[in-house]
Formats: C-alpha cells, sequence, structure tokens
C-alpha cells in the first residue's frame, strides 16, 4: 500500500448538516486513514515577494487527509466520496 495526501480546499461556515456528511464520510473510509490531519484557519503565504495573509475562502486549503491506497484510482475513488466544498487534491506521498 502506498500513502496518499487528500488536500481539503474551500471554506464555507460549517453547518450541521456539512459536519454530519464530514462525520459520515470520515467513517466510511476509517480503514484507509493513516492520518485524520486536522483543519486549517487563516495562515500566510511566504515568498521572495514578501510574505500576504491567507483568509480562509473557497480556494484555501483547509485541511488534510492521509489515506493508504494500492494506487493514484484507488486513492481518488476515497476522494470522490468526500463532501468537499471546492475540491480535494490527491497526492502520492513518496519516500527518498
Amino acid at each position: 500500500m502506498k500513502k496518499y495526501v487528500l488536500l481539503h480546499y474551500g471554506f464555507e461556515k460549517p453547518t450541521p448538516e456539512i459536519m454530519s456528511a464530514w462525520g459520515k464520510w470520515f467513517e466510511s473510509i476509517k480503514d484507509s486513514i493513516i492520518d485524520m490531519g486536522g483543519h486549517f484557519s487563516s495562515g500566510r503565504e511566504v515568498s521572495k515577494g514578501g510574505t500576504r495573509d491567507l483568509p480562509l475562502g473557497l480556494d484555501s486549503i483547509t485541511g488534510f487527509t492521509i489515506v493508504s491506497a494500492d494506487n493514484l484510482d484507488d486513492a481518488e475513488k476515497i476522494a470522490q466520496g468526500n463532501p468537499y466544498i471546492s475540491s480535494i487534491r490527491v497526492y502520492e506521498v513518496t519516500s527518498k
């Protein structure tokens, strides 16, 4: 099995329905979860051009989950069941 990080994009004020949908999704993939990750709040982007605040919005990374799957297609299937706000990006985690 390989590791994949699912980056959750998009923020809306959580409603009971949204929270319930996320809880059901986590329950449905519990056997694949390596790390439930966490939720992000506001942050900052640091670059050669300087620093800028990153408020929460529809294009924000709002959290991550690390899952195990045989391949990228299987990791994508796990992500497809998520009640995402904007999108989820799926990346394989590789070792040195």
